[in-house]
Parts: structure tokens; C-alpha cells; sequence
């Protein structure tokens, strides 16, 4: 019997702690791609350097599936992070699997969705992270272009800001993540990786990530792509 979602979100959010995928700077903030300043950082690339970790993420993906009834016929990465993700849950479930760039392709044919995949097949997407959801939706609805019933974004993590909402639900596709900004910044008080004013620092930040930014070093207010 798969373990209770909660408890999966929990033991994900230790793994990336214990492997310092997810790294907390209250102090000296990160700079986001999008300008934006944070004082948290993700870096899940990592995870496909421990195989107990990353069986764990598989594990955890089929899990969502499972739960959420998503009869995936297709499994979808982003390039590039959830390439290496999609492959290994695409080969526990014996799936297809195809992978979404960026943008179209610059030459050759000037395909987005790389692989073989019909219209109508029932597609899951894989991600790494969502930050705004931005960059995610636009990977969802280049799988849709082509013909193909997206039926959910499955992601490692997400830090679950309100931007990531407002386009999902635009959107009108579900996500579901492995684990949150809320579990990990828990799960790292608990074990004592953070003093009680990190926590609060952090949560500020989580409140207003905007805000905090402008104040923190930031020059504008757009947040762009993840």
C-alpha cells in the first residue's frame, strides 16, 4: 500500500534538506531570474545525483497518480529538470514519454513537444519546481497545441506563491506537488536547521514575496518566468 500523501510530502521535503537542494538565506538573499530577491532557494537538479532520492520522487509521483485517479497515458517532462524525472516515472509506470522545450525549436522541424505523441492521449507533465507557474503552464499548453489532453502538472515542489494559483486556475489545469514551502520551512525548524527568527523572516517573505523583494533590493514589481 502506497504511503498517505502527507506523509510522502514530508519525507521529500527531508531528502531535499539532507542533499541541500533547498538552501535558506534570510540574510544574504538569492536573486530569482525574474529579478525578484528571496531568501529560498530550490535547486532540484540535484536530486539525480542520489538514487534513493530520486526512486523516492518516482515513488511519490505514481503516488499523486494514483490518488488522484490521472490514467496518464503519456508522461511529459520540461526541459530540462523534469526530463530526467519524467524518464524514470514514465519507465515505473511502462509509459510513453516525451519532453517539452522551452520554446519551438529554431530549426529543423520546430517542434516544442519532442517525441511521438497523438492528439487526444491523456498526458501528465513533470516539472521541478513552480515558483509563478508561469513557465509551467506555457510547458502544459504546448502539449495541449499538439492535440493532447493535459490532465495534470506533477511537480517536485512548489513554493506556492499566489501567482502559481491564479495561472493554474486561468489555466484550467490541476498541479499537485510532491511537497511545499510550508512542509520544508516545518520540517526544517523541527530538526533545528533554522532559529525562530529565520522562520519568521521566511514566513514574511512567503506572505508578500513582492514586497519583501522591494525591500530586500529589488526594482521592480513584475514577477517574470520561473
Amino acid at each position: 500500500m502506497a504511503e498517505p500523501l502527507s506523509v510522502v510530502s514530508r519525507q521529500i521535503a527531508a531528502d531535499l534538506l539532507s542533499i541541500a537542494a533547498v538552501s535558506f538565506a534570510p540574510d544574504n538573499p538569492y536573486t530569482w531570474a525574474s529579478g525578484l530577491r528571496s531568501p529560498v532557494y530550490c535547486d532540484n537538479r540535484l536530486t539525480m545525483g542520489y538514487v534513493p532520492v530520486r526512486r523516492a520522487i518516482s515513488a511519490g509521483f505514481a503516488a499523486c497518480i494514483d490518488t488522484y485517479e490521472l490514467h496518464p497515458e503519456v508522461i511529459a517532462g520540461t526541459a530540462t529538470a523534469g526530463i530526467p524525472h519524467a524518464a524514470w516515472l514514465a519507465e515505473r509506470l511502462s509509459l510513453p514519454m516525451v519532453y517539452v522545450r522551452s520554446k519551438p525549436k529554431a530549426h529543423g522541424r520546430g517542434h516544442q513537444v519532442e517525441g511521438s505523441l497523438e492528439g487526444g492521449r491523456r498526458v501528465v507533465v513533470i516539472e521541478d519546481l513552480v515558483s509563478t507557474g508561469m513557465s509551467s503552464v506555457a510547458a502544459a499548453q504546448a502539449v495541449q497545441a499538439v492535440g493532447a489532453e493535459v490532465v495534470a502538472v506533477l511537480a517536485i515542489f512548489s513554493y506556492g506563491l499566489p501567482a502559481a494559483a491564479t495561472a493554474f486556475e486561468a489555466a484550467g489545469i490541476p498541479l499537485y506537488t510532491l511537497t511545499t514551502f510550508d512542509t520544508l520551512l516545518n520540517v526544517a525548524e523541527v530538526r533545528g536547521l533554522l532559529a525562530p527568527e529565520a522562520v519568521t523572516s521566511l514566513q514574511v517573505w512567503h506572505q508578500d514575496p513582492e514586497g519583501w523583494s522591494l525591500v530586500n533590493g529589488h526594482s521592480s514589481l513584475g514577477m517574470g518566468n520561473e
